[in-house]
């Protein structure tokens, strides 16, 4: 499989419902029993999948990375899958010994975007937490990261950088589009000098994923639209361009990157006019999902009390 097939899809819900592997473990309500039980079986831990049942990520999660014989061999090995429908009614009794529905459980992991994955020890620790879909490669190493204990001592963004150094600091131009800032990056937003919402857009050169963001979402109508109605900047991960947050921060785009854990490129960190964060999608994105996002910060759903996911079934119910 190339890359490109990996990350580049169809995001429309599917028409049919998804399946889960037939070992995907089907829980009975209680997290603690299941990390016993994997424990007892010499596993890391558990893995817990929040999924939607016509989630086009979700298919792709399932097909590319679990359906890869060596990474499905090694999530086998180390961990029992546990499914959880983000909009299920189920209880379940996480570890730390209080109930919640399934609904209740994809919020208290602030699961945005679907599929998204708790790893959990074999005390029922959650170590370490992926939102949304990734590619093969940087999901094998994020399984390799838990399981031999990295998460204890580094962040993952360090950790691939060591274990895949072609991922990072590749040379090369960065896109350049119209709707772009320009230098300097003052995006200051503490005394209310702009009323529009604020899309940080982080990149690299040579990067296979940007391209594809580019003339794909990026290019559609109803994509730009929502963009006119921001304030955008573009900043190289790695680079020591100058920049100062919206909190007034002087950095550079590579320490701050740093500091908000971003690993992915293209990565769109989103702040309200006040310079707060809203959102991110630092995850494979394609037009329906990055379309919701630009909609939801646009419109301030955040200010509505829901989560995204709630605030997007709200926003379909309301158009039927």
């Amino acid at each position: 499989m190339t890359e490109q097939d990996s990350i580049r899809f169809d995001d429309t819900q599917l028409e049919e419902s998804l399946e889960y592997p037939d070992w995907f473990k089907i829980s009975l309500g209680d997290l603690q029993d299941d990390v016993a039980e994997a424990s007892a079986a010499g596993k890391f831990g558990i893995m817990v999948y929040y999924g939607q049942k016509r989630c086009a990520y979700c298919e792709r999660f399932i097909v590319n990375n679990l359906g890869d014989a060596s990474i499905g061999r090694y999530t086998r090995e180390h961990f029992d899958v546990i499914p959880i429908d983000i909009w299920g009614i189920e209880d379940f009794v996480d570890t730390d010994g209080n109930s919640y529905s399934e609904r209740e459980l994809s919020l208290r992991y602030k699961t945005n975007f679907t599929p998204s994955l708790v790893f959990y020890d074999r005390r029922g620790k959650p170590v370490y937490r992926l939102r949304g879909y990734y590619p093969p490669y940087q999901f094998r190493a994020a399984l390799h990261y838990v399981v031999e204990g990295f998460y204890r001592v580094e962040k993952f963004r360090d950790y691939l950088a060591r274990a895949e150094p072609t991922l990072f600091f590749t040379s090369g131009d960065l896109i350049d589009r119209d709707f772009f800032s320009t230098p300097p990056y003052d995006l200051d937003r503490r005394q209310g000098n702009s009323e529009k919402p604020l899309a940080v857009v982080f990149e690299q050169g040579s990067c296979h994923a940007c391209e594809l963001l580019h003339t794909g979402p990026l290019s559609q109508d109803e994509i730009l639209g929502e963009i006119e109605q921001m304030d955008v900047v573009q900043l190289n991960l790695f680079a020591d361009t100058a920049v100062v947050t919206p909190a007034g921060k002087t950095t550079t785009a590579r320490q701050w990157g740093r500091e908000l854990d971003l690993f992915y490129t293209p990565a769109i960190v989103f702040f309200s006019p006040a310079g707060n964060e809203v959102m991110r999608v630092d995850s494979v994105v394609q037009f329906y999902r990055l379309w919701g996002v630009l909609n939801f910060v646009n419109r301030r759903g955040y200010d509505s009390g829901l989560d995204y996911q709630g605030w997007r079934l709200q926003q379909r119910e309301l158009a039927e």
